[in-house]
């Protein structure tokens, strides 16, 4: 009704829908109203202060012809000075220039509404009742009022506002044309699942990350997992695509915890950018990359401190820190060209994962949001997760030393968890308890196997019939994961 500018009146039962315009005003005389020691003088008129009134009125719909976005429109009255502001909220579809007649209307109507008369009518008048506009002489010809309130007694007690019937005639409004969001076909998605150590430290350690790239993204992505394909159940929505791209040049392996300065890494990204940061940044823990082969557990993190431009799309990445977080026991010789590439900066996110079920193949459904996941647009994928995140570091600086007829073998451990302090003379442990699995082979067979509780072993090769190269393995015992990396050492006995 405040949208249209119509009431609805109660008459007999029945509802009455009459405009508010007045044009069907009922001509009352002053002469024929009642007697009331309530009405002094047969009439009382009175205005309102303008202070007492908003000069702003701000009007919410729902935006027509368009992604039915509630938007707001306001009317404001030129020489304002109260800065106070009448708010409502329609539930209605308009277009803006109906939402602003609308405001202009309403704003008008609190104006004119200012000036209210109050009088009495006699029994015979009994027929009018609120909704019922009358026509009342004035000194400026005749004045429009609507009733608002009847109190019946001895006689009619009525209370009218005043109205003006132009404010109710249409009036043309500059509209704006409503945006719309282009529609985004519901094509397939690439997942690419991660099953990475600790980075930040707060994640969960054996959950994966999953990093989901799309052109053009679909708005929003939905994961369903279960162990078998069928009854899944939503495990997270990922609202970012995340940077990915895949490496144009081969890139070998490089020693970790120092600065690869080779040749730059030529990769090509699906879409996002990189940029160069300074050395502090880089020691930070900025530009954090994973490469691998796109399987779960394959990847290596490394840093770059230096990225140029070198064609739409292409980039070149240099001054770089290979094998970080523990990645450099599991990396391999060489990464080939076209091996993926995910650009770490928040936007993989961690998928839920009991611990039970790490190790075990599960099934997953990936795709847009606003669709079902028996949607042909979904990807169907099976992955399993050894929980990465719990895995030990290889074990550093793995050394022999001769003490007599026998061997010492030395290394120093590394941590998972909370590595970069410099106040402590160790790192922390990062497991339940300290422990070692050592090996000894020859020519690829297994000679001994040893478990340890300290970085240090001796070993006497003629009591233990040794002799010409032996290859020894290190490797941290981690109690919910098992070995970590093995560090390995030939030695000619």
């Amino acid at each position: 009704m405040l949208a249209h500018g119509f009431d609805a009146i109660e008459r007999d039962g029945a509802l009455i829908f009459l405009p508010r315009s007045g044009r069907r005003a009922l001509p009352l005389d002053p002469a024929g109203f009642a007697l009331s020691e309530e009405v002094e003088g047969g009439l009382v008129q009175s205005r309102a202060s303008a202070a007492e009134l908003a000069g702003r009125v701000r009007l919410r719909f729902v935006e027509a012809d368009g992604d039915h976005a509630v938007v707001a429109e306001e009317a404001v009255l030129p020489d304002d000075r109260t800065h106070a502001v009448a708010e409502t909220e329609l539930a209605l579809t308009l277009t803006r220039a109906e939402g602003r007649m609308v405001a202009e209307r309403w704003l008008s109507e609190a104006r004119v509404a200012r000036e209210t008369l109050r009088f009495a009518l006699p029994p015979s008048q009994l027929a009018l009742g609120a909704g019922d506009v009358v026509s009342i002489p004035a000194a400026s010809g005749r004045t429009l009022a609507r009733i608002d309130r009847v109190d019946l007694g001895a006689q009619q007690l009525v209370e009218a506002v005043r109205i003006e019937p132009d404010i109710y005639l249409p009036a043309e409004f500059a509209d704006t044309p409503p945006s719309l969001r282009p529609s985004v076909a519901a094509a397939p998605v690439l997942p690419l699942f991660l099953d990475l150590p600790l980075m930040g430290g707060d994640e969960v350690p054996h959950a994966p990350h999953l990093a989901i790239a799309a052109d053009p993204w679909p708005g929003a992505v939905a994961v369903y997992d279960a162990a078998t394909d069928s009854d899944y159940v939503l495990n997270e929505v990922i609202a970012a695509a995340t940077v990915t791209g895949v490496t144009e040049a081969d890139l070998p392996a490089h020693p970790a915890g120092r600065i690869d300065r080779g040749a730059p890494l030529r990769i090509r990204l699906r879409g996002g950018t990189l940029q160069s940061v300074s050395d502090a940044a880089l020691l930070g823990g900025a530009n954090l990359l994973a490469i691998g082969d796109g399987s779960p557990g394959a990847w290596e993190l490394l840093q770059f401190r230096d990225a140029a431009l070198v064609a739409p799309g292409v980039w070149h990445i240099a001054h770089r820190l290979r094998g970080q977080l523990g990645t450099d026991g599991t990396a391999p010789a060489l990464w080939p060209a076209g091996s993926r590439v995910v650009v770490l900066d928040g936007a993989a996110q961690q998928i839920a994962l009991s611990p039970a079920a790490r190790g075990q193949a599960r099934h997953f459904r990936i795709g847009p949001a606003r669709r079902g996941y028996d949607d042909p647009s979904y990807v169907h994928v099976v992955a399993a997760f050894d929980g990465n995140g719990l895995r030990p570091y290889r074990p550093a600086h793995l050394r022999a030393e001769r003490a007599g007829p026998g061997l010492t073998l030395r290394w120093i451990r590394r941590t998972r968890i909370d590595g970069d302090g410099w106040d402590t003379p160790e790192v922390p442990l990062g497991e339940e308890s300290e422990a070692y699995l050592l090996r000894l082979s020859q020519g690829g067979t297994l000679l001994r196997e040893v478990t340890l509780g300290a970085p240090v072993w001796q070993i006497s090769p003629a009591a233990e019939g040794l002799s010409g190269l032996i290859e020894v393995q290190v490797a941290q015992i981690s109690a919910r994961y098992g070995p970590g990396p093995f560090a390995r050492l030939i030695l000619s006995v």
